[in-house]
């Protein structure tokens, strides 16, 4: 569904149609509701808002031939307007309304333009779906007409739109089967966005040959399509000398290679780009929306397949940073991937920070459900920052402990180091203590494991279920409060 909305100074409520919306506080009072109404439609009103407002966060009630009454009782503070938005959204959804007239100033708060824009916000966020393969796609609108005293901040109305086209963005991508998006495909998706500020480099696989990132290329070397790193440059911000860098893991596919994956719900294997997708809409975002900052986005794009030039179990590879990989298991290959691509960013870029995001292990899933992203850092400040910003737009994160004891367990005879921990537990950790041995030269690091966040069967207060774009906003939120 397609939310539109218009901004209106006035209006009487006697000359609307439709449904109209108004906002009751934690007292049950509705804001400037009495300059509305007449004597009779008070007695109604108030009525309906007794019988109605301990029972019901959003109930409606017919108030003439022509127009229905909306409440929205806001009394949980914590609740963000965005997630608001979102409950309104599946309101108006459910209830088949398309014209909504919003009487802005019942908002109790000082900023109550802000909390409308917000809340639309929520409802456009709320509302996507990707229906780019279905014969009947949902055309319906849903029109609101925003009606308050203040006028529209124009420049909040961008920055957020700015947000969701990336958010979206996200979304889509990730979204793509196997056979559309793969790794020559989504190199070239990510080229067309120098239209919009982006500065793209690709680095296909013969450069990379050269540049000998091997654990990268190990990973795609069983698929026909190419392997590509590809950086995107945001410069808004020409007096900062070190950029933000963030780095995203793009298995466009991942079979597990020799280390074949189950055949049930392998399909769900298309989401294992969903690191990179996060990187590319963020930078979407940033350049959308003219951010003060210089920052950087650095993908792996792979695919890891099975065939008779597949890496094999037992290989040896010498990584981008020289230092050597004994593959134990195929199937922990996007470790290998980010390997080369933290080692390259912190050599290329010699960024203020690096946060590298992947769908990388099941055991995070175990660890902290669908609820939290796992946060791995070398820096208390950093760690911080990521969560207080996952905390402002509801995208949580959770710090989980590095130790020099876990990366132990990631020492191999054979080479520097091996893929994965034999010896079992802690997964998640031994899988960071792996790529912080990428980081060379001590450069600020965080890690975020969003295997649980990525996608939902189920959606969440921001997303009606399948790609849910989770750290798009966190890390616009992280760079709005820290360095702009």
């Amino acid at each position: 569904m397609i939310i539109k909305e218009k901004y209106t100074k006035s209006a009487k409520l006697n000359s609307l149609s439709g449904s109209i919306l108004f906002f009751a506080n934690k007292k049950s009072e509705i804001k400037n509701i009495n300059s509305l109404l007449n004597h009779s439609q008070n007695k109604l009103f108030s009525r309906n808002l007794k019988n109605n407002i301990k029972k019901k966060e959003i109930f409606s009630f017919d108030f003439s031939y022509n127009q229905k009454i909306i409440i929205h009782s806001i009394k949980n503070n914590k609740d963000s307007f965005e997630k608001n938005g979102a409950k309104l959204y599946e309101f108006f959804k459910n209830e088949n309304l398309n014209k909504i007239h919003i009487f802005g100033d019942t908002i109790d708060s000082n900023n109550n333009i802000k909390c409308l824009h917000e809340l639309i916000h929520g409802m456009k966020l709320k509302s996507y779906s990707f229906d780019k393969y279905l014969s009947k796609k949902n055309s319906e609108i849903i029109n609101i007409n925003v009606i308050s005293r203040k006028k529209a901040d124009i420049k909040l109305i961008k920055k957020l739109g700015a947000i969701e086209s990336g958010v979206n963005f996200t979304k889509d991508l990730v979204s793509e089967p196997g056979n559309v998006l793969h790794p020559d495909e989504y190199a070239k998706r990510i080229t067309q966005l120098k239209k919009i500020g982006l500065k793209i480099k690709v680095y296909n696989t013969s450069k990379l040959k050269k540049m000998k990132c091997n654990a990268l290329l190990g990973v795609g070397q069983g698929s026909d399509r190419g392997s590509y790193i590809v950086t995107m440059e945001w410069n808004g911000n020409k007096k900062q000398k070190k950029p933000l860098a963030f780095v995203g893991k793009g298995v466009c596919f991942d079979t597990g290679g020799i280390s074949l994956k189950p055949a049930r719900f392998m399909e769900d294997m298309t989401y294992d780009m969903a690191g990179s997708a996060v990187v590319v809409g963020l930078l979407k975002s940033l350049a959308l929306r003219k951010a003060k900052v210089k920052a950087v986005g650095v993908v792996g794009l792979v695919e890891n397949m099975v065939s008779g030039n597949a890496q094999r179990p037992g290989d040896i590879v010498k990584s981008y940073s020289g230092k050597t990989i004994e593959v134990l298991n195929t199937d922990a290959e996007g470790r290998l991937v980010l390997a080369d691509a933290i080692t390259f960013t912190e050599k290329k870029f010699k960024p203020n920070f690096i946060i590298d995001l992947a769908t990388l292990t099941g055991a995070i899933v175990v660890a902290l459900g669908s609820e939290y992203a796992g946060l791995f850092s070398n820096n208390d400040n950093l760690s911080k920052q990521l969560f207080d910003a996952g905390e402002k737009v509801e995208e949580k994160v959770w710090r989980l402990p590095l130790h020099e004891n876990y990366d132990k367990l990631m020492n191999s005879k054979n080479a520097d180091m091996q893929n994965i921990n034999y010896v079992g537990g802690a997964g998640s950790t031994t899988a960071a203590q792996f790529l912080q041995r990428f980081i060379m030269k001590k450069t600020p690091w965080a890690h975020l494991d969003i295997a649980g966040m990525a996608f939902s069967k189920y959606g969440g207060a921001l997303n009606s279920g399948g790609a849910t774009g989770f750290g798009v906003r966190l890390l616009n939120e992280l760079v709005i409060e820290n360095y702009e």
